[in-house]
């Protein structure tokens, strides 16, 4: 049952505020600072595929600022050992996320709102359960892992279904990783971030040190946020 508490009112006022605020940052990205920014951000997370060899991934297609760069699916899958999975989500009718395997550029039709989206079949919404590292959006995270995306809850039912075990990674451009954010009950946390700057920091005391992956400390590039 939805909240309609005054403090829910506020939370979900102070959500959209924020991501206006993200959203404008993102947009005022220069076409040099996007594609550096996209560089870094790829060369690290191919660097945490390659340690740690899953046998099946989940990523998406960034588009627009979104950091990242709209080739990363398929620098990912050339970074994944043979006979591995690469996964991409399916936008339901319900705003839920089936998911379908990449097979490369060709295999992606445009699906509105400028996403792209693979054309195989649909292995359902649950297959997200058995994937080893899961890689998803966000506008920004904060430094218990609490991520904001744009609102439609997608990510967060995916991410319910993702055991507390697995690695969960959202890219992010360095601005992005932030003291706090807004937080309603629904929302699901991530373990780790990749900025530009910083490379790949485990968040909120999650499982990500257990994958290699750096704890993110206060001497990360927090400045400013």
């Amino acid at each position: 049952m939805p909240d309609f508490s005054d403090e829910a009112e506020v939370t979900r006022v102070a959500k959209r505020d924020t991501r206006a605020e993200l959203l404008a940052r993102r947009h005022a990205l220069t076409g040099p600072a996007r594609a550096a920014a996209a560089g870094r951000v790829q060369a690290e997370l191919v660097a945490l595929v390659r340690r740690l060899r899953p046998r099946r991934m989940t990523a998406y297609v960034p588009v627009g600022s979104e950091p990242g760069g709209p080739d990363l699916p398929a620098v990912l899958r050339a970074a994944l050992p043979s006979g591995a999975e690469l996964l991409l989500p399916v936008l339901r009718d319900d705003l839920d996320l089936d998911w379908a395997a990449y097979t490369g550029p060709d295999g992606l039709v445009a699906a509105g709102r400028g996403i792209r989206e693979p054309i195989g079949p649909r292995l359902g919404v649950t297959v997200v359960a058995g994937a080893e590292l899961v890689v998803v959006p966000a506008l920004a995270v904060d430094r218990q892992g609490r991520r904001l995306g744009r609102g439609g809850g997608s990510y967060d039912r995916a991410l319910a279904r993702v055991p507390t075990a697995t690695l969960t990674v959202v890219p992010l451009h360095d601005d992005e990783l932030v003291e706090a954010l807004p937080v309603e009950p629904h929302d699901r946390p991530v373990r780790a971030v990749v900025t530009p700057a910083d490379g790949v920091r485990a968040l909120g005391g999650g499982p990500g040190t257990a994958y290699g992956v750096a704890p993110h400390t206060s001497a990360g590039r927090t400045r400013g946020q």
